[in-house]
């Protein structure tokens, strides 16, 4: 016999979560969220999930929103588990993910008066958040009416912003009363709205008056609609589209190597190289390079397209278009003429000559982070999807061609905190595998993400270990400390492997040490298995912080 919670507020939270299509719940234990886990798990229209570590189990749910593109509700218990959620609500919120945030509570007249687990948790996200509700408890008057109405609002501002949006729900003693058949609720009128969009004549005017036209996208999922929009601007060269490794857009034409092509430009060359109309797509760019080049080069006129943020990343901006990039360009190519521009040219010539001086790099590097990332980038199957940690780990992943592999990274505030947790929640909900490619202080720092029955054999995990925070041996900066300081404070060195955690976690494990067992073991690695597996490329004492300053010394030349 199934058995549902008795609270009023549970009951109709999970008929509206029904009623638009959120189905995956992911609950941390606790008693004060009981009432939730109970209900929820007995009702065949959710997967619940069981992950332990708030910090982590709200990382998967940003894996698990951008693998379905639907919101993801959580749900942990009152007191610091809600603060642990934090972490990925930022990253959320700057990277639009759709999470719903559900904090059960003590009532609210038990705040601040010393009882357990009670912390002032209403409005705690309200920074990083696109709506913070609190339920009435269900002994206040009007609080069926009132809870439904809130709810209905929260879960359609979760769809409209397609971020975080939280639900705190205090819950009165006792918890775990239950009953056998559920009420029923009526059937909801959905008001989710949609945005309507003209061209303005003026951008028309503007774009036939550019000759320099360059189109930036930053991150974003892998869009075929705006893959063939912008493939269409660039076949007669009408302009320049640069992205990057985590743009997820193929084509030729595009420019997606950024860095390799602008990592020494002068004042002249940003001169030489600047557009007049800058386009902006999409969310954060990885390369610092590209926003100094802009923000020196100051274009005329500067177009972001989005929904949510406008931000004047470069200090030019003009025109905020709040609509998606694909009703954009939609409407647009119906009204502009797509003629050849010598920009795209002055372009193409800078990029034969760098990636020439690419190839010849590759013939001669050594075994370090740099020669790991070529390798991989090679032989990784087609059918993976591939996640990043942040710091080193994409910033390589820049340099090198993955293909049309579909690659991901939170780089809504780029920290090292949660990717591995969102690698394992998009994977859980993916039906192709999914790769993590980690540095070691990200993978030891979010080891938790791996605490969990859910993960599918066809994960694969792969380290490059340098024994520290490499990335402070190649930013400029962090060389000018004191080198036992940089060593201990910053770069953090250590001498840790994953050898054991992998064991303990249930995944196979193979370590590589030297460029011939990596390319003996890098193919093998992928072929099907029982258990997910960890291949760990030790790079200790390899200097890759040398190589990839010899890399871009290298490619100065002509």
């Amino acid at each position: 016999m199934k058995k549902y919670s008795s609270k009023r507020s549970i009951q109709i939270l999970a008929h509206l979560l029904q009623q638009y299509g959120i189905s995956d719940v992911i609950i941390s234990p606790g008693s004060r969220n009981a009432p939730l886990a109970i209900h929820f798990s007995e009702i065949d229209a959710f997967n619940c999930y069981s992950i332990v570590d708030e910090r982590s189990a709200a990382f998967v749910g940003i894996g698990m929103a951008k693998s379905e593109k639907k919101p993801v509700a959580i749900t942990c218990t009152s007191g610091s588990a809600a603060a642990n959620y934090y972490p990925a609500v930022t990253e959320a919120f700057y990277q639009n993910v759709p999470l719903l945030i559900l904090t059960a509570d003590r009532p609210t007249d038990f705040v601040d008066i010393f009882d357990g687990q009670t912390i002032r948790q209403k409005d705690i996200f309200h920074q990083h958040s696109y709506g913070d509700f609190q339920l009435l408890e269900d002994s206040k008057e009007n609080a069926e009416d009132v809870n439904f109405d809130i709810i209905k609002k929260a879960i359609e501002l979760c769809f409209e912003k397609q971020g975080p949006v939280h639900i705190n729900i205090p819950l009165e003693e006792p918890l775990y009363e239950l009953i056998s058949e559920l009420p029923s609720f009526p059937t909801v009128e959905k008001t989710i709205r949609q945005k309507e969009y003209e061209v303005p004549s003026n951008l028309i005017a503007d774009w036939h008056t550019s000759q320099r036209i360059m189109i930036l996208v930053g991150t974003k999922d892998h869009s075929p609609e705006l893959e063939n929009q912008l493939t269409q601007l660039v076949k007669n060269h009408s302009v320049v589209v640069l992205s990057e490794a985590n743009s997820n857009l193929y084509h030729e034409k595009f420019f997606r190597h950024i860095d390799r092509y602008i990592f020494n430009f002068t004042e002249e060359d940003y001169k030489t190289y600047a557009p007049d109309l800058l386009i902006t797509v999409g969310q954060n760019v990885v390369s610092k390079k590209v926003k100094q080049f802009l923000r020196n080069a100051r274009p005329k006129q500067h177009w972001h397209l989005d929904e949510v943020w406008q931000p004047d990343t470069y200090f030019s901006l003009t025109e905020k278009i709040e609509v998606k990039p694909e009703v954009f360009f939609s409407k647009f190519l119906k009204f502009i003429n797509l003629e050849p521009r010598p920009y795209f040219n002055l372009w193409d010539v800078l990029r034969d000559k760098k990636d020439a001086r690419h190839e010849q790099f590759l013939n001669k590097a050594e075994f370090s982070d740099f020669y790991f990332f070529n390798k991989a980038s090679q032989t990784i199957p087609e059918n993976y999807n591939i996640h990043f940690s942040n710091s080193s780990a994409i910033r390589y992943a820049q340099l090198f061609d993955f293909g049309k592999r579909k690659m991901y990274c939170n780089r809504g505030t780029s920290g090292i905190d949660g990717s591995t947790s969102t690698a394992m929640g998009f994977a859980i909900k993916n039906v192709n595998p999914t790769l993590l490619i980690t540095g070691d202080l990200g993978f030891f720092y979010d080891i938790n993400g791996l605490w969990n029955q859910y993960i599918p054999p066809f994960v694969r995990i792969i380290i490059f270990n340098n024994g520290e925070g490499n990335i402070f041996k190649i930013i400029p900066g962090p060389g000018n400390a004191n080198p036992n300081t940089l060593d201990e404070f910053i770069a953090t060195k250590h001498r840790k492997n994953a050898e054991h955690l992998a064991k303990h976690f249930g995944f196979s494990y193979i370590k590589v040490e030297d460029e011939p067992t990596l390319d003996r073991v890098l193919e093998n690695f992928f072929k099907p298995d029982l258990h997910p597996k960890i291949l760990e490329v030790n790079t200790y004492g390899k200097n890759s912080a040398d190589v990839q300053k010899a890399y871009f010394e290298f490619m100065k030349g002509n």
